[in-house]
């Protein structure tokens, strides 16, 4: 039996990695023993037991209550506080997810002292390094042995920055590079299948059709920026004063403390239209509810911009550049910023418009043939 290490630090890579530890106990439990560590870089009071319990998740079996910090500060702490329990364990191989700097700091500590990384959604790229989350990817992918890519074109860009299409046995030298599908899909599927009908949410929310647009906004270059998120405030009052829609904002709470501070003004005016329902963050499962029975999302979310286009639902993207650019190519997905023209703009061009949606992020089974290709290794 092999040892994995998982290691998540935040909930959105607890929810990712719940695909593979199923995947483990479904079909490979006599073969596959899998270890979860938080790093505790992100503190979430929404992961209570019940989270755990609602969404099957294992709980994580570290914590190492790293808290907040600068980037270095947090990573520095995260690589000392992983060597000492990978050192401890003894993983035949470390798994990490996405971009995250708990996703860096172990990819550093398992290649320094020769463990195998297995990358999870490796090979992304927005081709924007001033975005902390691209230069971590690019480190954790020349870090790692096995590098598990959930679309096609992020196993050209791995092409293209010198991994070579070879023949196992891989190691950190002769590397492994796989286009497997996105495990949020696989997440999705199922989780879609546990969302309970008599659901009290659309009642709740005044609701009774799909005629609603979903929005999130939470990214540190929209909220932080005074004149990026009143532009983006403004174009959904308009949109929602000119069409025959409303709007479902759950609102991040640095978005609602950064709306306070320093657009009181607009934030009053979002709390006074009856057509925009600013509520308080949701649950996993009641996000899954909302986007796939929207008409529209508008986020600036990486995994909210993905997560409609498993559901097929159009969206806009609050953000310049994004690492699913395969999104984009289909023309379901428009980049619009934090431009109150461009949003509106795109929102007409969009909002009665057809598309198709090729599966492109795999069949749903991603995290099965991860494990498989674990074993084989």
């Amino acid at each position: 039996m092999i040892k994995l290490l998982t290691i998540v630090g935040a909930r959105p890579q607890i929810i990712k990695a719940a695909a593979l530890s199923r995947a483990i106990s479904i079909f490979f439990s006599n073969e596959i023993m899998e270890i979860i560590v938080h790093t505790g870089q992100h503190y979430d009071s929404n992961m209570s037991q019940i989270f755990f319990d609602e969404l099957n998740i294992p709980i994580p079996n570290y914590n190492l209550n790293v808290g907040s910090g600068t980037h270095g500060q947090q990573t520095a702490i995260m690589i000392e506080g992983l060597e000492k329990l990978m050192i401890s364990e003894k993983p035949d191989f470390v798994v990490v997810y996405g971009d995250t700097n708990s996703t860096l700091a172990a990819s550093i500590a398992a290649s320094k002292i020769h463990i195998p990384v297995v990358h999870i959604e490796a090979g992304l790229r927005s081709f924007n390094k001033k975005m902390p989350e691209e230069i971590n990817r690019i480190m954790s992918d020349h870090s790692s042995t096995l590098l598990f890519t959930p679309t096609h074109q992020g196993y050209l860009n791995l092409v293209k920055e010198g991994f070579r299409v070879v023949d196992g046995p891989y190691s950190i030298d002769n590397p492994g590079i796989f286009h497997c599908g996105d495990v949020m899909l696989d997440n999705s599927l199922y989780f879609k299948d546990l969302i309970k009908n008599n659901s009290s949410l659309f009642n709740d929310l005044k609701i009774y059709n799909e005629n609603f647009i979903l929005a999130t906004v939470h990214r540190a270059e929209n909220t932080d920026n005074p004149v990026r998120l009143e532009s983006i405030l403004i174009a959904f009052l308009e949109i929602v004063s000119i069409s025959n829609v409303q709007l479902v904002f759950p609102i991040h709470p640095r978005t609602f403390k950064k709306l306070e501070s320093i657009n009181p003004l607009v934030l009053e005016r979002v709390k006074a239209n009856s057509r925009i329902k600013l509520i308080e963050p949701v649950s996993f499962l009641e996000m899954i509810e909302l986007e796939s029975c929207c008409s529209m999302v508008i986020t600036d979310s990486g995994g909210v911009q993905k997560e409609a286009y498993f559901f097929k639902k159009p969206c806009l993207i609050l953000r310049e550049e994004t690492e699913w650019v395969e999104i984009v190519e289909t023309g379901s997905s428009i980049l619009v910023g934090a431009n109150r023209l461009k949003i509106l703009e795109a929102y007409f061009e969009i909002k009665n418009g057809s598309f198709d949606y090729p599966e492109i992020f795999g069949d749903g089974r991603s995290a099965e043939f991860i494990c498989k290709k674990i074993l084989e290794n």
